[in-house]
């Protein structure tokens, strides 16, 4: 594990507008947009399908005596039994990890905006830094598993799931915008007293930058500092690897995609479900989330969400993020910033990061190896670190260490 500190970016000079990145390559090889990212997904779904329901056919085939080889019972047999348990095998295939993420546990409820209702956990000591935590699209707030239990002791955390994820219920008109969510985070901070600082990841970053422009007389007052964590300041459709491959394709691809899961979404569901099973969404996500470093009870955390989570507001989540942009907001950002990276995030890649580190007046940058989209589940240590380190800067308001370590 390697935490890497970049220059800090100091004064707000005119920088060149950031570009479409034509093809970024992993290093694995792998090339990823977020297309590719939704027809995994729906392969895998449609493959565990079809081993089932293949599994069941050649199975009542042989019983109703249209197949008589033997073999075609025993290839049945082990398909259902992969269908069911091979999540368990594909497992074995990484590490032991010494303490594995946990769902989080009871908290309080919050109105939100839109007839929506924010499930809100508050910890740590009473007097301390306050946090405010805001996690990614298809997580919930125990995301921040492995971040709060070494952040609890020295600042006060807040933790909140964005609405329709985890225990938070939906918008009632059903519509989900960035818009609404940067509502319902300025209605945690209202809850919170005294200043705060806060954290985003994916998402949540995003849900932060519109924030700061919706309410900028809170930056500086209520609003200390800002930790932006493997996150964009634009469309993913830009800031995804190789998110320039055929962009003029992209966006109506993704849009029909995620139109067709929120439409058939108890099918998408059932096909989830098989997918988290035999272990196909484990290995879908280990490419497009996580670094090689990744351990068993970490994967299986975070494949989990693919099946729990509803796939019409995951796919609704995703369509408010298309036509998103706050390129505009980072100049206008004035209070100290961070803006953290996984080395081998595929989903919000490190160009992000560096471009809005240049572009925010009091910024610095910081990476960290090995990590992906989903470091903050991955390498819980380096990122509490790091966010310690950026919530203690922006509480003490002091500008960023230039020198290079």
């Amino acid at each position: 594990m390697q935490l890497k500190h970049k220059p800090a970016y100091i004064g707000c000079t005119e920088q060149p507008e950031f570009l479409p990145l034509l093809c970024i390559h992993s290093r694995n090889g792998c090339v990823v947009f977020i297309v590719l990212v939704l027809l995994l997904a729906l392969l895998a779904g449609l493959a565990s399908a079809g081993l089932l329901l293949g599994a069941l056919y050649v199975g009542w085939a042989w019983y109703a005596g249209e197949l008589i080889a033997a073999g075609w019972l025993v290839g049945a047999g082990v398909a259902l039994l992969w269908s069911l348990l091979g999540r368990h095998i594909v497992l074995l295939l990484y590490r032991e990890g010494m303490d594995n993420p946990q769902r989080h546990g009871s908290g309080e409820r919050l109105p939100g905006a839109k007839g929506s209702t924010l499930h809100v956990e508050i910890e740590g000591p009473a007097g301390a830094p306050v946090l405010v935590l805001t996690h990614g699209w298809g997580f919930d707030a125990s995301a921040w598993y492995s971040i709060r239990r070494r952040l609890r002791a020295d600042f006060r955390l807040v933790l909140w799931d964005l609405p329709g994820l985890g225990a938070s219920t939906s918008f009632s008109d059903g519509v989900f915008d960035i818009e609404r969510f940067s509502e319902n985070l300025h209605r945690v901070i209202e809850r919170v007293d005294g200043p705060v600082v806060l954290v985003g990841h994916s998402i949540g970053g995003m849900t932060m930058l519109t924030f700061c422009r919706r309410y900028p007389d809170l930056l500086g007052n209520k609003v200390k500092g800002l930790i932006l964590v493997d996150t964009t300041f634009t469309t993913p459709l830009r800031t995804t690897a190789g998110g320039g491959i055929l962009p003029w394709l992209q966006k109506p691809v993704a849009k029909a995609l995620l139109h067709l899961n929120r439409l058939l979404w108890p099918v998408v569901w059932w096909m989830n479900w098989q997918s988290y099973l035999n272990g196909s969404s484990h290995l879908v996500t280990r490419l497009m989330s996580f670094s090689r470093d990744v351990t068993r009870g970490e994967l299986d955390f975070a494949a989990r969400f693919t099946a729990t989570d509803h796939p019409a507001v995951v796919a609704k989540g995703i369509l408010a993020t298309l036509d998103w942009d706050e390129s505009a907001t980072l100049e206008r950002i004035s209070v100290p910033t961070t803006a953290l990276v996984g080395k081998e995030d595929r989903i919000t890649v490190p160009a992000a990061s560096h471009h809005m580190a240049r572009m925010i007046c009091d910024a610095n940058l910081q990476e960290i190896r090995p990590a992906g989209h989903s470091g903050i589940v991955e390498e819980g240590d380096a990122y509490a670190a790091a966010i310690a380190a950026g919530a203690t800067r922006a509480i003490a308001g002091t500008s960023p260490d230039l020198r290079v370590a």
